[in-house]
């Protein structure tokens, strides 16, 4: 299994709302800023996502996204479905047409990868890296670089 930006994205997305969604709405401006992914492809990420019923955009001031579900009821197979991202490690698609419209010899092997795969990232909800001491200690990481970056644009408007 390749798994490309978007996927890889998508669950960055999400693990940022999770973290910061459950007192207000989270705007994507801020998730791109945090995790230096550009507006545009988390807009595109975001539509695919609300379609897929996981997250619900909440208009007016202070609106922004947030998780349509428990992040304990969001698990990360689910995010990278949701934009389209395929986890299958053989090159057929597991279509077993890999030869001559025939299964090829190693087909069963990277088919039980790809579940392996499957069950591994199922059994992972957002709540479960939040509740990692890693992941935690980045994002509390990104939001004070993110303070002294708002404080440092403070500053110097208020010196003009």
């Amino acid at each position: 299994m390749r798994l490309t930006t978007k996927g890889r994205y998508a669950v960055t997305a999400m693990l940022d709302l999770a973290y910061h969604g459950d007192k207000k709405p989270v705007t994507l401006t801020d998730i791109a800023k945090r995790q230096s992914i550009s507006l545009s492809y988390l807009e595109q990420l975001f539509a695919r996502l609300r379609r897929a019923g996981m997250v619900e955009g909440v208009r007016g001031p202070g609106g922004g996204y947030q998780l349509s579900r428990s992040a304990r009821h969001i698990n990360v197979a689910e995010v990278i479905a949701a934009v389209d991202e395929v986890m299958d490690s053989t090159r057929c698609g597991g279509k077993s047409n890999c030869q001559n419209n025939q299964p090829c010899l190693t087909h069963d092997l990277w088919m039980g990868l790809s579940d392996q795969i499957r069950q591994y990232l199922s059994g992972i909800s957002l709540h479960d890296l939040l509740q990692r001491r890693p992941v935690r200690q980045v994002a509390e990481r990104q939001d004070n670089q993110a303070l002294a970056s708002r404080e440092l644009i403070f500053r110097r408007e208020s010196r003009h």
